[in-house]
């Protein structure tokens, strides 16, 4: 299972929005097939870890990160195929969450007579595919926060100018993070001021996500290097009174749509809910203050990352991590739980989460 674990690790970040698998085949105490599913529409883990072990798999035992679907999809079901390949025992580390699955590929098993085990390495397991347990649970996709400050709380000067605040081992670690999400969510601000291309750019390369502005009156600018780029798609939310004309333009762009919401204003629960429906199980929102603010006070995120640079920048006009219009008293403070820390580079990497957070 420890196998099949780091087979799955390899490909995180690649499969969504199909969960990350990893499976090995063992008969006599050898491993005769392993095996990982690679990106969505190809084979599953099983399917590449049986194909390699071939005529040996009669009779064998089959280790799964997750457990076997039961159902067609792009692909047959892989319960199905180990049944057919009379496989004697199968060991499994997570259930399925998705209802399609859930449940039914154990019991289809069981019922042909296999020997089915399962919560071997379960934390682990689960642990892979934390995302996609989430958005199958709750029916929107799992949201990081990402912040990244001065030693004082500035994320730039009073003139707006913000390249660097962190160093360039912390820019990295934001590039493998994006790589492992589904999508990166931004305010048009931070478009019209930054011109950001939001795509992955690692040495050793990675998936750039779809890339998300929120954008309440469709005032991002028509030759912004996003929407022209065809890195990845760009959704553009706007609000219901948002200029039909721009959201005409900006739909005759390739890779880019435009949704507008039925409210005036940006509802962060509908847009993802909204993201949910297009496949998207994980959003990574690096800002600028007030989307943050914005999500905090949706109460929408499961996850808070800040990288502290040893930087003191100063300023009553310098830009804050967090806008909004705040709270009134202490009590009313979202508590927080420190999960993680480490140094990357010159610089503090701090993981928090919503205490209570499931």
């Amino acid at each position: 299972m420890k196998t099949a674990i780091s087979l799955a690790q390899a490909t995180q970040g690649q499969t969504s929005p199909n969960p990350a698998v990893g499976s090995v085949v063992v008969k006599n105490g050898k491993v005769i097939g392993m095996g990982a599913h690679l990106k969505p529409g190809e084979a599953h883990a099983e399917v590449h870890a049986l194909q390699m072990a071939g005529d040996q798999a009669e009779g064998a035992t089959i280790y799964v990160t997750l457990e076997p679907c039961s159902h067609y999809g792009k692909t047959p079901p892989c319960a199905d195929l180990i049944i057919n390949k009379k496989i004697s025992k199968v060991v499994i580390g997570s259930t399925d969450p998705n209802p399609k699955v859930s449940g039914q590929g154990i019991n289809k098993l069981i019922d042909a007579g296999i020997e089915v085990v399962t919560g071997v390495c379960q934390t682990e397991t689960d642990a892979l595919n934390e995302y996609f347990f989430h958005a199958m649970k709750h029916k929107k996709p799992f949201v990081t926060l990402k912040t990244a400050m001065s030693l004082d709380g500035k994320t730039a000067t009073n003139t707006g100018h913000s390249k660097w605040v962190t160093g360039p081992e912390a820019r990295k670690d934001v590039h493998r993070d994006r790589h492992l999400h589904d999508a990166i969510l931004v305010g048009v601000n931070t478009v019209k001021y930054d011109d950001p291309s939001l795509t992955v750019r690692l040495s050793e390369g990675g998936v750039s996500p779809h890339r998300v502005i929120l954008d309440t009156q469709l005032s991002i600018p028509i030759h912004s290097k996003l929407l022209h780029d065809g890195e990845s798609a760009v959704h553009v939310i706007c609000g219901k009174n948002a200029d039909r004309d721009k959201e005409f333009n900006l739909n005759q762009l390739k890779n880019v749509s435009v949704y507008r919401m039925k409210q005036d204003s940006i509802q962060i629960q509908s847009v993802l809910t909204y993201l949910f429906g297009l496949g998207i199980h994980s959003v990574y929102v690096e800002g600028g203050s007030e989307i943050h603010a914005s999500f905090i006070h949706s109460k929408a995120v499961n996850r808070f990352i800040s990288y502290i640079a040893p930087k003191m920048i100063t300023g009553h006009n310098a830009k804050g991590v967090i806008g909004g219009t705040g709270i009134e008293h202490m009590d009313q403070a979202q508590n927080m739980q420190i999960v993680h820390t480490e140094m990357v580079g010159t610089d503090l990497k701090i993981i928090a989460i919503p205490k209570g957070d499931e």
